[in-house]
């Protein structure tokens, strides 16, 4: 098996040089050999836990160029990788692994049991990494037995109101108000006058507003309730933010097709999904007015110009929220979903194997994402996620080994 270790004085390119190269690959063209490298930030370090203090990883001296440094099996790497957790991109991460073990011989295993079991494998380690759509909380973080965890970003997504009103003849546009209204229960009917100044059809629809939530712990939700804390004061003081919370009003369905399947089934309805999961049951998507004051169609260009707003002010540990954020193409209600995996590892050929699948997913991975639904990464993103995988250490010494 051949070894493809990659020396550091045949690493030319920079950082930014190989996430801009994103989507020259997706298009078949390379990036050119005599672009002038950038300055490569140094990895920046996530704030310590009270459970351990966190290795400082050796600094390379350049950053390795992203697209296609991973393109063959290591030798000595670990042959296989188990990791559980969100849902919402269990789509994304089955293409991910089936190419890269085409790729590499590795076999990634995959259960995608809810953001909560995610985050509560990685703190018990019973897997290499865990998956959420909500971020680790600072309490979880602390529990962590094996040290510090990272977040890297592996993809983006929307979460949008779906309804089902057979009068809505458009698209339905719905502001702040009138979402955390509806879900406080203050707007009850379809003909509250707060809907029909933006939605003329609904000036005749004298109909309850069905309100469907889920009815168990998701990063959706998170997302949804994160949005609405952001834009409410008053949801954020009587129902806050988590996985999962006290509904003031509505029906429980149980994962994205759960809620899904109430819209579907109960007329003057109105839930909130994955955006793949309205489209795939052929359910209304609104529109939401952003911070911009624009009503904007969630897609995949408005969810990642959503996260590149932010891209300059990100927290260190990526721990970030991307609702509500500026932008006039900014789509309002959408989140990251995160790849869980801990700073310090004890086992080199574990360690080697998942820093690896990692850089390949963050970098040659995203050109999958589109045609299954999900936005890709912006180029600031992942750089700065490259910068975890970085800081991955074995007894001190950087895991990922091509830098």
């Amino acid at each position: 098996m051949q070894n493809h270790r990659i020396s550091r004085r045949g690493i030319l390119a920079a950082l930014g040089a190989g996430a801009a190269a994103v989507a020259l690959a997706a298009c078949g063209a390379t990036p050119s050999p005599t672009a002038k490298p950038a300055e490569a930030p140094k990895p920046v370090a996530a704030a310590p836990t009270a459970a351990a203090k966190p290795t400082e990883a050796p600094k390379p001296a350049v950053m390795p160029m992203g697209v296609g440094l991973v393109k063959a099996a290591f030798e000595g790497e670990a042959k296989t990788l188990n990791g559980a957790g969100a849902t919402f991109p269990a789509a994304l991460y089955s293409k991910w692994f089936e190419e890269y073990y085409k790729l590499t011989g590795v076999k990634v295993n995959y259960q995608s049991i809810g953001s909560g079991g995610g985050i509560k494998s990685i703190l018990d380690q019973t897997v290499d990494f865990g998956a959420t759509d909500g971020p680790m909380t600072d309490d979880q973080l602390k529990a962590a037995r094996a040290g510090e965890v990272l977040h890297v970003p592996a993809a983006l997504g929307a979460v949008v109101p779906t309804y089902n009103v057979p009068e809505a003849k458009a698209s339905l546009k719905f502001t702040s108000d009138t979402l955390a209204g509806i879900f406080l229960g203050t707007i009850k009917k379809w003909n509250d006058t707060k809907l029909v100044a933006d939605n003329p059809d609904l000036a005749s629809v004298n109909k309850d507003i069905v309100v469907v939530h889920r009815s168990d712990g998701s990063g959706t939700t998170y997302i949804w309730v994160d949005y609405l804390s952001a834009v409410s004061k008053e949801w954020k003081d009587k129902v806050g933010v988590g996985t999962s919370v006290k509904w003031p009003v509505g029906l429980g369905g149980k994962g994205n097709e759960g809620v899904a399947g109430e819209v579907k089934q109960n007329k003057y309805s109105l839930g909130y999904v994955e955006l793949i999961y309205a489209v795939q049951n052929k359910l209304g998507v609104g529109h939401v007015k952003n911070q911009s004051g624009i009503f904007i169609e969630p897609s995949l260009a408005s969810v990642t110009a959503a996260a590149a707003g932010i891209s300059d002010t990100i927290a260190p540990d990526l721990r970030a929220s991307t609702v509500n954020t500026p932008g006039a193409t900014a789509y309002p209600i959408s989140g990251f979903t995160w790849l869980l995996v801990y700073r310090s590892m004890t086992d080199l050929s574990k360690a080697q194997a998942l820093t690896r699948m990692l850089w390949w997913a963050i970098y040659d991975g995203q050109k999958f994402s589109g045609d299954l639904g999900y936005a890709p990464l912006p180029e600031e993103i992942v750089k700065k996620g490259a910068e975890k995988i970085l800081a991955v250490n074995v007894n001190d010494k950087r895991a990922f080994p091509h830098a």
